[in-house]
């Protein structure tokens, strides 16, 4: 891990869960691509309101990443890095992107909670993800739509 704060909430966490010393180190991630989202969706984490992430299929192909996994942590940091939780993976699962519905928006937790504002602001943001590699999201693309739990946070 690179991140020194997440490092140092990584290691709080090891010294009351040392059940979990030997799990692989945890990621680091801030969302999306723009300060403002990045800062709202990590405070919404830590306050327990958003408990899933969504990521495009073919984003994370193209940047070489794994697919979550259950069991996964990852520190949550804000968009200058500084770690504000911990999550894990409780579920991972692969859905066209028309399939989500306003039941899933609202374990998202973003904006209004509505399916039309997670389905503008994924789209918005799928399109960004993807134009660098000159390809564009579809209603019938696959999303990895992942439950999270947040395990730990600095009182």
């Amino acid at each position: 891990m690179d991140n020194a704060s997440a490092r140092n909430m990584w290691g709080d966490y090891l010294d009351n869960h040392l059940e979990d010393a030997f799990a692989e180190a945890p990621k680091t991630m801030h969302f999306f691509d723009n300060e403002k989202d990045a800062n709202e969706c990590a405070l919404l984490v830590k306050n327990g309101i958003k408990k899933v992430i969504t990521h495009s299929l073919l984003g994370l192909q193209y940047r070489k990443e794994p697919l979550p996994k259950i069991g996964d942590f990852t520190v949550v940091t804000d968009w200058n890095g500084k770690a504000q939780c911990i999550v894990r993976t409780t579920s991972v699962q692969l859905k066209p992107y028309f399939s989500i519905d306003g039941e899933y928006a609202q374990l998202e937790g973003e904006g209004d909670k509505s399916l039309a504002h997670w389905k503008k602001v994924h789209w918005d943001y799928f399109t960004r993800e993807l134009a660098p590699f000159q390809r564009v999201p579809r209603e019938s693309m696959i999303i990895v739509c992942e439950s999270i739990e947040k395990v730990f946070e600095r009182k």
